[in-house]
């Protein structure tokens, strides 16, 4: 498993976040150093229950992949990332009135395309399959007619909608879905395969994790959910982005939180 698995004054800041955001990142007021300008913010929802994209650490706040590359951007273009934990579901109708943009391990969908642009692509994913120990699900014909669990919102949930007779129970959290499969409630669980692979550590004694491949799911990729044509930001995120796979900025991330 991973191992990195007051109100006045509160109102007044956030209408300031709120209106007075230039090109999706809204700015912060004055600081006390004479009067001027501090760092812009960028408001960044996610959904902390998605290993090892983002994850409650163990200091109580969000980290993972994502979380580090999103704050490395933010160091990059010169704005400070102030990260919103968030449901998944909301993480989109969210942009542009809660917060200024999302990541979290979200992929790209035409659907969600016409509420938001995105980033460029940052990470190729696939979906897995995590079963009952020893359970007989092994091809998508396995599928059929079988109760499913999946994260509100996620590639996992489109899939099970469209697989033939299945019961398909959706969660907040992927771990809830997970429980509830070692709990005997479903019969399997659709997840994105490397946090099926962290659920197939930290469980190991109850289930195993089944490859994508040998159900026919397609790849997808991962990118950032940005404010719709907000040309200026999206140019400062994947300049950003670019240097980062230029520079071994990103193959560090990778190593660091998904491949050790």
């Amino acid at each position: 498993m991973k191992k990195k698995f007051l109100s006045a004054f509160v109102a007044t800041m956030m209408t300031m976040v709120f209106l007075c955001g230039c090109g999706g990142a809204a700015t912060a007021g004055e600081a006390d150093n004479g009067g001027e300008a501090s760092k812009e913010t960028l408001i960044v929802g996610t959904n902390a229950a998605f290993p090892p994209f983002e994850y409650v650490g163990d200091d109580g706040k969000p980290d993972g992949f994502d979380i580090a590359l999103i704050k490395a951007i933010g160091e990059e273009i010169g704005v400070e990332v102030q990260i919103q934990d968030m449901e998944f579901d909301s993480l989109v109708s969210s942009i542009g009135n809660k917060i200024d943009v999302a990541i979290a391990g979200m992929t790209v969908t035409e659907e969600r395309q016409q509420m938001v642009d995105f980033s460029d692509p940052y990470y190729e994913a696939v979906q897995a399959v995590i079963i009952p120990k020893g359970a007989a699900i092994a091809t998508a014909d396995d599928l059929k007619n079988k109760k499913i669990g999946v994260q509100l919102g996620t590639t996992g949930e489109f899939i099970a909608d469209e697989i033939e007779g299945a019961e398909v129970s959706a969660y907040n959290k992927a771990v809830d879905a997970v429980n509830d499969l070692n709990n005997g409630r479903v019969d399997l669980v659709i997840v994105d395969k490397n946090p099926a692979e962290v659920f197939g550590a930290q469980f190991s004694d109850k289930v195993d994790v089944v490859a994508g491949e040998n159900f026919d799911f397609e790849p997808e990729n991962y990118a950032i959910a940005l404010p719709k044509g907000d040309e200026d930001l999206a140019v400062k995120i994947n300049t950003a982005l670019k240097k980062f796979k230029d520079n071994g900025t990103y193959d560090s991330l990778v190593k660091q939180y998904i491949e050790e």
